[in-house]
């Protein structure tokens, strides 16, 4: 690079913010999967490490690596947390001062880390020595840009170390298990650390942080073509404002010149989107028109566009950006219910644009910018609108809507990759937050992490996706926790249905046996009330152990005809024959009576008073009624609140009953009660006995347990609803997509 090239780069610098993020982004995306690729290198090593020792040091060694590997997803989290806290620190986000750092023992586990982890860095560090006092340097440059002190390299060897250990740290590691990770993650380091060294210093070179006199001074390549610097900023009006050369300087392609911002290789299904696109102009120009309700009409949508200059899409993701740190009150408000979240972000907008010596009254948004704008609000009114969040959340959403009205003009990639980071992100915090009444330290814990990651996304976010993929980590993290209690609660309430179930079936079953045998032919009293009560849950507790198969129960079932014959024997006053049968069943009796929990001697006193009540001949004996049903009634008030009054009766819907047989475990139900009140649900779990369905709330608790047919019911009458799952950004989108249709289709 010729002096005069140089000298032109340094002139003018990127946004050190920027370039430090495209940084983060490199590193978090080289790097950030380290742990979890250690595992399988570290075995091998150990099983030849191991070879020919006790059996003992090689089964604490092999059980402490399976428990790390069980542990992969939070260390490969915590990892990316640790290397990105870095950045945080070198910006002075984090810096406390000495007074302030925690004072504490250090125990030799931890004392060992850090040992082993010293000497590791060392290692690295000679082997980059060149390479890094380049970076330093460079780096050295940009703080002083900045304003801060120069703490320490973010992607230094001691810094990635330090990373390393803080991830493993809490773990119980044996001495050898713990050599050969370090180890590994040298040779790991030592595999990328040269060409990620290499691309970040051709970025800072490229970008105008490179240092004069410093050995090797111009001699690299800029690395990567996509990272600009402020020679390629289009700020409106000169570029006079800070803010807007940033922001323009970060869009690439199409979009810097303001293309349309819905095109690129990244989406997949560019049809869908033109469609969508349509459906969304239609709808606005009937708001335009006054074919819509008032409520819905924005003012800004009104005001004729003739004669003023389109903004282009790097001013409108300045003001954006100027505007994105500031309090979300009015979009808070606007997500309340109103359903003008869309004239809330236009008039947002145009004050930025004032502040930024952009005339609202001489320019207007174009056709992709309305599209983007009105897109993000009809989204956000969706998640309002289909999940139960509470007041709380609402502050915390308001805070992404200028962050997402940016990715919508920029990234054409949100409303069409399924993996896109932002909705991904989106989907957790909705996770989050749905029906999180904080009743428990977990609930609470959610939120707080939610907010504070919504807070860390405003702050942060200037066109790198990083920031957003790193919020996601660091809650699905998070929620892993919370899935496993919920998965937990939803297989306690399939367990309580089900056992319910097989305790109604087998007691039904029970009852009809019982009722036959009290049916004909007569019996005396005693014998009666033997079989209505405790032979009667005999036949249960066999059905429940065995089920209804040959052995224990036709055994229990040939118990209760034994007892019918020799009560025809004692009123026949063939008293030997009598005996004989009484003798060859007490072992059956006594055994039945035991099952109803009476111990041996209760059980032999009731076979007592039951030979002696046989032993008269002239006892009155009769035909008695069936025993009252012992089935349990579902809860009552649970039928109250959601079934319909004789759905049974109803014929079954066809559409219906096949959109419910092709329902999966996991895919969300929206139920409405008898009061109006929505509640988001999931199917948990189709019962095996009855074809029933279990549907919980987000948090994995009941709400009704119902056949298809009343399902189908509730469907009829409109108060059953598919839609609601996991993927919160695809639902409601879907929901966005039924509104337009439905407001754009001709009367």
């Amino acid at each position: 690079m010729s002096n005069q090239t140089v000298g032109s780069v340094r002139a003018v610098r990127a946004d050190p913010f920027r370039v430090l993020e495209e940084i983060k982004r490199l590193a978090v995306e080289q790097l950030g999967n380290l742990p979890g690729s250690l595992y399988e290198p570290t075995e091998a090593a150990l099983n030849a490490t191991l070879a020919g020792t006790d059996q003992a040091q090689q089964y604490q060694d092999h059980a402490a690596l399976w428990v790390l590997r069980q542990h992969h997803a939070s260390h490969v989290m915590r990892y990316r947390q640790h290397v990105a806290q870095g950045f945080d620190d070198f910006r002075a986000l984090r810096i406390r001062s000495r007074g302030e750092l925690p004072l504490g023992l250090v125990d030799e586990t931890q004392l060992e880390f850090h040992l082993a982890g010293q000497k590791v860095g060392d290692a690295i560090e000679q082997r980059f020595m060149r390479q890094l006092q380049l970076l330093d340097s460079r780096l050295h440059g940009m703080a002083d840009m900045l304003g801060v002190p120069f703490a320490a390299n973010p992607i230094g060897p001691g810094r990635l170390l330090a990373a390393f250990i803080e991830t493993f740290v809490s773990e119980q590691i044996p001495a050898l298990l713990r050599a050969e990770l370090f180890r590994q993650y040298e040779l790991e380091l030592t595999r990328l650390l040269g060409e990620m060294y290499d691309r970040v210093n051709a970025l800072l070179v490229s970008s105008g942080f490179d240092v004069p006199g410093q050995p090797g001074h111009g001699n690299e390549t800029s690395g990567r073509g996509d990272v600009r610097g402020d020679g390629n900023r289009q700020g409106g009006n000169g570029g006079g404002a800070d803010g807007m050369g940033v922001a323009a300087g970060a869009v690439s392609g199409s979009n810097a010149g303001g293309g349309s911002p819905w095109t690129g290789a990244e989406i997949p299904n560019a049809a869908d989107l033109g469609e969508l696109r349509g459906l969304l102009r239609a709808w606005r120009e009937a708001r335009v028109r006054g074919e819509l309700p008032e409520g819905v009409v924005d003012a800004a949508s009104r005001r004729a566009p003739v004669g003023r200059r389109e903004l282009r899409v790097d001013e409108v993701v300045s003001v954006a950006s100027l505007l994105q740190r500031e309090p979300p009150d009015t979009f808070a408000r606007a997500l309340a219910g109103n359903g003008r979240l869309g004239e809330a972000i236009r008039e947002r907008l145009n004050d930025g644009s004032r502040r930024l010596g952009l005339n609202p009254e001489q320019t207007r948004f174009s056709n992709d910018e309305e599209d983007a704008i009105d897109m993000v609000a009809l989204l956000f009114d969706s998640l309002f609108q289909n999940h139960d969040l509470e007041e709380r959340a609402r502050r915390l959403y308001a805070r992404l809507v200028l962050p997402f009205v940016k990715l919508a003009l920029t990234d054409g990639g949100l409303f069409e990759v399924h993996e896109h980071p932002a909705r991904r992100l989106l989907d957790v915090i909705t996770e989050a937050c749905a029906g999180n009444n904080a009743e428990t330290p977990q609930e609470r814990e959610l939120l707080d992490r939610a907010a504070l990651l919504s807070q860390r996304v405003v702050a942060e976010y200037n066109q790198d996706l990083a920031v957003f993929e790193l919020a996601h980590a660091e809650l699905d993290g998070l929620l892993q926790q919370q899935r496993r209690r919920i998965e937990l609660q939803e297989e306690r309430a399939a367990k309580t249905v089900l056992g319910r179930e097989r305790l109604n079936q087998a007691r039904e079953r029970a009852d009809s046996v019982v009722a036959r045998r009290l049916a004909a032919p007569p019996v005396s009293h005693a014998v009666a009330e033997f079989l209505s009560t405790s032979w009667r849950h005999h036949l249960v507790q066999t059905l429940l152990r065995d089920g209804a198969g040959p052995g224990r129960y036709v055994e229990a079932v040939s118990l209760g005809d034994a007892l019918v014959t020799a009560d025809r024997l004692s009123a026949d006053g063939r008293g030997r024959e009598l005996a004989d049968r009484l003798l060859a069943l007490e072992p059956a009796i006594v055994e039945c009576l035991a099952s109803s929990g009476l111990d041996d001697s209760a059980a032999q006193h009731g076979m007592a008073l039951l030979v002696k009540t046989l032993a008269w001949p002239d006892a009155p004996r009769d035909l008695h009624p069936a025993p009252p049903s012992s089935v349990i009634e579902d809860s009552v008030e649970e039928a109250r609140q959601w079934l319909v009054e004789g759905a049974v009766s109803l014929a079954p819907d066809p559409t219906w009953m096949e959109r419910l047989a092709a329902l999966q475990p996991g895919d969300g139900l929206q139920l409405t009660d008898r009061n109006g009140d929505i509640v988001a649900t999931k199917l948990a779990w189709t019962s095996p006995l009855t074809g029933r369905m279990l549907l919980v709330n987000n948090r994995g608790l009941r709400v009704l347990v119902a056949s298809k047919d009343e399902l189908a019911a509730l469907g009829v009458v409109g108060r059953l609803q598919f839609g609601g799952g996991r993927n919160a950004f695809e639902e409601a989108m879907r929901h966005v997509r039924e509104q337009l249709d439905n407001e754009t289709r001709p009367a």
